[in-house]
């Protein structure tokens, strides 16, 4: 029998979240950053970590381990041996091979026969900036195999365009690349992070029910000059769990998310601001301040607007 949730705070019912993405010692990305935020917002969070590592990629040294695919599902294994494979959602990252990534598949399988209304919110991290952070060969399974299981997608701009195969340079070019990737799967779609006018826009689709067309929206936030880490994982999970309490508003879910993340941010730049005695923060300074912004993370006050498109 699966085990009975236990009641959250602010959230209808507390879920359940198997998280699969990447492990830092020090810093705040992949699990790192969407564990607490969930936990604040409810959620009891089962993480495993694809790699384990001392720091994030950015700083000049990095030692630590990968996790494989045969490793992934003996861990499976033993979970479901316990009877403890009863989850609500399955939350992927950053996932660095093609074995990995099939092995997930496999896991949204396994998950999905125990719980058929299970909701995978899949970030499909690749790459940045035009850059791959994986090797290539990942992109298809994505697209092929992994984007029809999903329920929810989140992509940055590079990710979209390696996604849908198209080249996004404007608003109604993300629009239509929401359309494309609802056509393969997802119910709902973020892209997180469109430059424009250097700006960020984020722009979002959500398929309420076949046949109807999506309800699109955007929201307008400013363009930071400095490089964080662990932003994507961050408003992942954050989409993640303010759609559980706002499950037909992705675009109220969206922004009280995005509200969250640039108070974050903010809160990280006045940090660094009081310390940094040279003009460009070093790599440690950039790290995300998850724990001093507590607040946010729960109760976010909206500073950027959802509009509706």
């Amino acid at each position: 029998m699966a085990p009975t949730l236990l009641a959250d705070v602010g959230l209808p019912s507390a879920g359940r979240v198997l998280s699969i993405q990447s492990h830092t010692v020090h810093g705040y990305v992949g699990n790192k950053a969407a564990v607490f935020p969930l936990q604040i917002l409810g959620f009891d969070v089962d993480p495993i970590n694809s790699v384990q590592f001392s720091n994030h990629t950015g700083y000049a040294t990095v030692k630590g381990q990968v996790l494989d695919g045969e490793q992934l599902w003996a861990l499976i294994e033993g979970l479901e041996a316990n009877d403890l494979l009863h989850y609500t959602h399955l939350l992927t990252g950053y996932i660095g091979s093609v074995s990995f990534l099939e092995t997930i598949l496999r896991v949204v399988d396994k998950l999905r026969s125990v719980n058929p209304n299970l909701i995978y919110v899949c970030d499909p991290v690749m790459g940045d900036d035009g850059k791959f952070y994986v090797k290539p060969e990942l992109v298809p399974v994505y697209r092929e195999k992994v984007v029809p299981v999903a329920t929810m997608l989140t992509p940055n701009h590079f990710e979209a365009e390696q996604l849908t195969g198209r080249r996004i340079e404007t608003e109604a070019d993300a629009l239509e690349a929401c359309i494309a990737l609802h056509a393969a799967g997802p119910s709902k779609v973020v892209i997180t992070s469109l430059p424009i006018n250097n700006m960020l826009t984020v722009v979002g689709s959500h398929v309420q029910s076949k046949g109807k067309a999506p309800k699109q929206f955007k929201i307008i936030v400013p363009k930071l000059h400095s490089y964080f880490t662990g932003t994507g994982d961050l408003m992942t999970a954050l989409l993640l769990g303010w759609s559980h309490k706002f499950p037909d508003d992705l675009d109220k879910a969206a922004e009280l998310a995005v509200s969250s993340l640039q108070a974050v941010l903010k809160n990280t730049i006045a940090d660094y601001d009081k310390a940094r005695a040279l003009p460009a923060p070093k790599t440690h300074q950039l790290e995300l301040r998850l724990i001093q912004s507590v607040n946010e993370l729960r109760s976010p006050e909206v500073k950027f607007p959802v509009e509706t498109i």
